[in-house]
């Protein structure tokens, strides 16, 4: 067992405005069951649900004593992705699963450099940034978009 404090009660964005400090984490870690977290404040907790959560950029994580912990995206190193035919460019990147951020006049993904050679050699423009990452959630506009293998995984399924 653990002498940190324990945050078991998940705050949707929006829904509470009195956080005490705040927790950046990248996409990848906003994704977890069971973790250690620090804040930017610099003292630690552990976040412990029944289920695997995804933590949104704003979700705010109370601890037993009432404490408010909110969730902020931290930066990381990103592609961003721009050209003539975006819905196109667009179309790829979700058709290999892969995490997009969609904004008015260019794509934000996690930094892959396969995906990154395809995308060029599509005609788009692919620069490295460092910037918080919130992508577009899944199916009906929640979860998550996972990618996967589409040759060896050990479940088929047809695109």
């Amino acid at each position: 067992m653990t002498d940190l404090p324990l945050a078991q009660t998940l705050h949707p964005v929006g829904t509470s405005d009195n956080a005490i400090a705040d927790c950046a984490l990248t996409y990848d870690a906003r994704f977890f069951r069971r973790k250690k977290l620090t804040t930017t404040e610099g003292w630690s907790f552990v976040a412990d649900f029944e289920q695997t959560v995804s933590l949104n950029d704003g979700d705010v994580l109370e601890l037993g004593d009432g404490r408010l912990v909110k969730v902020t995206a931290a930066p990381e190193n990103l592609l961003a992705v721009s050209g003539q035919d975006l819905p196109r460019l667009a179309w790829h990147i979700g058709n290999r699963h892969t995490p997009c951020q969609i904004e008015a006049t260019r794509l934000l993904i996690q930094d892959d450099p396969v995906i990154a050679h395809m995308l060029s050699h599509l005609g788009a423009t692919v620069t490295q940034v460092t910037e918080p990452f919130t992508p577009e959630g899944g199916a009906y506009g929640h979860g998550r978009t996972h990618a996967h293998d589409h040759g060896h995984s050990a479940h088929a399924h047809a695109h």
